[in-house]
C-alpha cells in the first residue's frame, strides 16, 4: 500500500516549540481519524458541557454532589452563596443533564447524574492538588 503524503514546504525553523519543521501530511492517519470523527453538532454540545464545567462554583457543586445528595439549602451553605444564586448554578447543571433533583416535602435534593462529570471533576482536582504539593 502506497502512503499518500504531501510535502509542500522545505525544512524551516519552527515558530514555536512542538511545531513541525516541514509540512507533511500522512493521508492514512488523517483519513483514519476523520472516519471516526463526530459531527460538528456533537463537538458543539461537548464544548458546551466543558464550558459548564469551567466555573469554580459549579465544580464545587459537582464535587459536593459526588460525595452526597444535598438539598439546595445545604449547597448554598456549603458554597457561602444565596439560595437563588445556588439555584441558578444548579439550573445550568440540570439543563446539561449533569444533575437531577427530587422533592422531599419542601426540600429539593440534588444528585450527580453524570459518571463522566464525576470522573472529570475528581481527576482534575486530584491533578491540580498534586501539582500544588
Amino acid at each position: 500500500m502506497e502512503m499518500k503524503a504531501a510535502v509542500t514546504a522545505p525544512a524551516r525553523k519552527p515558530r514555536s516549540e512542538g511545531e513541525c519543521q516541514t509540512y507533511f501530511v500522512d493521508e492514512a492517519n488523517v483519513t483514519a481519524v476523520q472516519d471516526g470523527m463526530p459531527s460538528d453538532a456533537v463537538f458543539e454540545e461537548a464544548a458546551e458541557e466543558f464550558s459548564t464545567l469551567s466555573d469554580p462554583t459549579r465544580l464545587k457543586i459537582l464535587f459536593a454532589l459526588s460525595k452526597k445528595d444535598l438539598c439546595v439549602c445545604d449547597l448554598a451553605r456549603l458554597l457561602g452563596r444565596s439560595m437563588p444564586a445556588t439555584s441558578q448554578q444548579l439550573q445550568r447543571l440540570r439543563r446539561m443533564g449533569l444533575v437531577r433533583f427530587t422533592m422531599s416535602g419542601k426540600l429539593a435534593y440534588y444528585r450527580l447524574e453524570s459518571p463522566l462529570a464525576r470522573r472529570l471533576v475528581h481527576d482534575a482536582l486530584k491533578r491540580w492538588a498534586e501539582n500544588r504539593d
